[in-house]
């Protein structure tokens, strides 16, 4: 599955301007992972913009997320291991273990989405480009800040060798480089 093929599934099932915002941003933050752990940037991306295709279906039924993606990419050329990924990122909720590099990096690349949105709109520029690292592990450290975003699954990056701080820049790094279609 391309690029395009998958941005042009998530313009059908999903609506919402700040759910689609949220899955460029996984895509960005995938790529970049993608490409520091040599693997295939545009399968990792894809991953990141399809992770929650099926939200706006199941956002009052938790146990069904991922699964109706599964369902949704029934018939497409999407990789066994994106979709074991997709399913994997609510684990928990589906009573899946993650496995593979892939199953962490998406789950702690669309979980640290929230945080870092959070950390630009209090930020004084509003700008994803102006927050620094620091701040953002300052945050994190504040329960009552972004109250709904998981730092267990944000920690998942050390999981994957990848240390917190340079997990935190390189998201950092990868959604500013979109952060015009971000609005950030």
């Amino acid at each position: 599955m391309t690029y395009d093929q998958a941005l042009s599934l998530l313009n059908r099932h999903i609506h919402t301007d700040t759910l689609k915002k949220h899955c460029l941003a996984t895509q960005a933050i995938m790529r970049e992972l993608a490409r520091r752990f040599g693997e295939d940037e545009e399968t990792w991306a894809v991953a990141g913009l399809l992770h929650d295709l099926d939200y706006e279906l199941t956002k009052d039924a938790p146990e069904q997320h991922g699964k109706k993606t599964l369902e949704l990419l029934d018939g497409t050329d999407c990789p066994d291991g994106v979709k074991d990924a997709i399913a994997r990122h609510n684990a928990e909720a589906l009573g899946l273990e993650r496995v593979t590099r892939l199953d962490y990096a998406l789950t702690c690349a669309e979980t640290i989405t929230g945080l870092l949105v959070a950390a630009a709109l209090v930020h004084p520029e509003k700008r994803i480009a102006a927050v620094e690292v620091k701040s953002v592990k300052k945050r994190m450290k504040s329960k009552d800040f972004a109250r709904s975003v998981n730092r267990d699954h944000i920690r998942l990056c050390e999981r994957i060798d990848v240390p917190l701080d340079e997990f935190i820049a390189l998201s950092l790094t990868a959604m500013a480089g979109i952060a015009s279609e971000l609005g950030l």
